[in-house]
């Protein structure tokens, strides 16, 4: 008898250190999977984004973590392509044994994901840089969107604030430059509703490939109707060879630009002809550290000043996924904290507001535009 109740501890003891409901928990860790560009042109987005998180990260695992488990983060790249990222979904999930996953980046390739591997998988994903409708279906006609947290504004947001500032200055010829895939083509759904609601439609459109700085077509297409402004449904990249290409060519309209464009690279990437290009922008002005939710992310050990906007984003996700986590409790599962993060309706995080609940999933409707002013500084 002595034997078996030694033997029934020990099993009990292994059950409770490896043996969860759901993959990716043990009685010490949580383990949080990524997908985002780390290479490519579009890398130094991913990077910013993982450096804050894996900061964030540490800080918490250095306190104790979540209700007595520390947080792993593994991050994959997927180089801003969509087929990459659905693969990395599924080692992510069936490999790599994510409980959950947070901070995606991209339209078309988070859509994919959701649709074809998370949603299905029922593994929850808090945050993607993207404000494309075909990831903020209803749950009742897509069961996928169950399973996707949004954080930021929407790009019909971002849109309707560059349109309405454009109109209430006097612009009526606007035209628009944007990305041939799921992020391009929702900023310029989004921008062509706006202008319809003061009776407008885009003056001129081009378009360009997505990891391509082919532009010439598209300079060539919106030149001839000399338009007063552009809005640039693009990546940093693009953009700028876009605005150089405009300059060459002679135009010179109010240039502006949603808040996927990275805000600092484009800056980098366009030196002073940056100035005076206008961004909307999702979060915080991230060097505002009289905003409690600011200073917080300016204390990860970032180097004075060295903030971004990217940054602050991360920092903004991996916040919800981790008061997410903290309401599920020591009892955790996938379950149990899709239930935790739908309570989360009107949660401060000291400055910015996130709004969940059992049938929406927008999470915030910030939205503030900025400019570029001299020496790249930000202007709001």
């Amino acid at each position: 008898m002595r034997v078996f109740k030694k033997f029934a501890a020990a099993c009990a003891m292994a059950l409770s250190t490896v043996c969860w409901a759901d993959p990716g928990l043990t009685d010490t860790s949580i383990t949080i999977g990524m997908s985002a560009p780390f290479s490519g042109p579009n890398g130094a987005y991913g990077e910013d984004m993982r450096q804050t998180i894996q900061s964030y990260f540490e800080q918490l695992n250095k306190s104790g973590g979540i209700n007595g488990r520390k947080l792993q983060l593994v991050a994959l790249d997927d180089g801003y392509e969509t087929e990459r990222t659905v693969a990395n979904t599924r080692s992510l999930i069936n490999e790599k044994n994510a409980f959950a996953l947070l901070s995606f980046y991209g339209s078309s390739p988070t859509t994919e994901a959701m649709n074809t591997v998370f949603g299905p998988a029922k593994v929850p994903l808090v945050g993607t840089i993207s404000g494309a409708e075909t990831l903020r279906q209803p749950i009742s006609a897509n069961p996928n969107s169950r399973y996707m947290f949004h954080v930021r504004a929407s790009y019909a947001d971002e849109t309707e604030a560059i349109v309405n500032q454009m109109v209430s200055i006097g612009l009526r010829s606007i035209a628009v430059f944007y990305q041939n895939d799921g992020f391009g083509k929702a900023g310029l759904d989004g921008v062509t509703a706006a202008l319809k609601k003061h009776n407008l439609t885009p003056s001129a459109i081009g378009t360009v490939e997505r990891n391509s700085l082919n532009v010439n077509a598209a300079v060539q297409s919106i030149a001839k109707g000399n338009p007063q402004a552009v809005v640039m449904v693009t990546l940093y990249k693009p953009t700028a060879a876009f605005v150089r290409a405009m300059k060459r060519a002679g135009q010179n309209p109010m240039f502006m630009t949603l808040s996927p464009v990275g805000t600092e690279q484009l800056v980098q990437e366009l030196g002073p002809e940056a100035r005076g290009i206008g961004i909307s922008q999702v979060v915080p002005y991230p060097w505002n550290d009289i905003v409690p939710v600011v200073r917080d992310y300016q204390k990860l050990g970032a180097k004075s000043g060295n903030y971004s906007y990217y940054g602050l984003e991360a920092y903004l996700t991996a916040r919800t996924m981790v008061e997410g986590l903290r309401r599920a409790g020591r009892d955790l599962s996938r379950e149990k904290l899709v239930t935790a993060l739908e309570s989360m309706n009107g949660t401060d995080f000291g400055g910015y507001r996130v709004n969940y609940s059992g049938t929406a999933r927008h999470g915030s409707r910030f939205v503030e535009l900025t400019v570029i002013g001299p020496g790249g500084k930000v202007l709001r």
